[in-house]
């Protein structure tokens, strides 16, 4: 489990494809403490195992599902790429609740300058953008934002110059690829009401012009 605070960002040394599956190098160096075959860290958002160190390089098996599901493939030597170690007991949980696991790949639609800020748009898909709410949480290359804005195509977030500086999205540009994961508890919670057979559909004036008490979950 991440919390989708990025710790720093890495580079990208190799990417070898065989057979659909892959394997990934980065570099990566200032740890607080040192990283072990094993362990997992959130590459772009995506959880991988690391499965060698060597110095400032670890290495990762990366699924061709994984490449399929993710901007992962689309990466080459040299490009930087969020990390973020996976959460002890203890840490603080800064972000929001980040499961490693990519539901949808988004597309960049706009970069706009407010101030010292930006606001980003992402296009992407209904099957995503079904978990998406205003003020909710989703994370977006591994980082945990805040939607400042939605509608039926996209949605925008806020970024504040330190995120700018210390993530991709300092290097981000219109119509680059963006991995994409909702926040965990609103699939938790629609997979909960898309099971009860008792629930019937309630317009929303009906329940504004009769009082709330009209409106009764048993």
């Amino acid at each position: 489990m991440f919390t989708g605070l990025v710790e720093r960002m890495g580079e990208i040394v190799s990417l070898a494809k065989s057979g659909g599956s892959g394997a990934l190098v980065l570099q990566a160096h200032g740890w607080d403490r040192p990283v072990t075959v094993g362990e997992s860290i959130a590459v772009q958002g995506v959880c991988l195992t690391v499965t060698g160190c060597d110095g400032d390089r670890l290495s990762f098996d990366v699924l061709g599902e994984t490449f399929r599901c993710t901007n992962l493939g689309t990466k080459g030597p040299g490009q930087p790429v969020n990390l973020e170690r996976a959460l002890r007991e203890g840490d603080p949980l800064g972000g929001h609740m980040v499961q490693g696991h990519v539901d949808d790949i988004g597309r960049v639609a706009a970069i706009k300058p407010v101030d010292r800020d930006h606001l980003v748009t992402i296009q992407c898909g209904p099957d995503i953008l079904r978990y998406i709410v205003y003020k909710g949480s989703i994370a977006v290359d591994g980082i945990s934002l805040t939607i400042a804005a939605v509608d039926e195509a996209s949605f925008t977030v806020h970024i504040i110059p330190h995120t700018w500086d210390i993530t991709t999205f300092g290097r981000m540009q219109v119509g680059d690829e963006v991995n994409l994961e909702a926040d965990p508890l609103a699939k938790y919670v629609a997979k909960a009401l898309q099971d009860r057979t008792d629930l019937v559909p309630v317009r929303w004036d009906d329940v504004r012009a009769a009082g709330y008490d009209a409106l009764k979950i048993n």
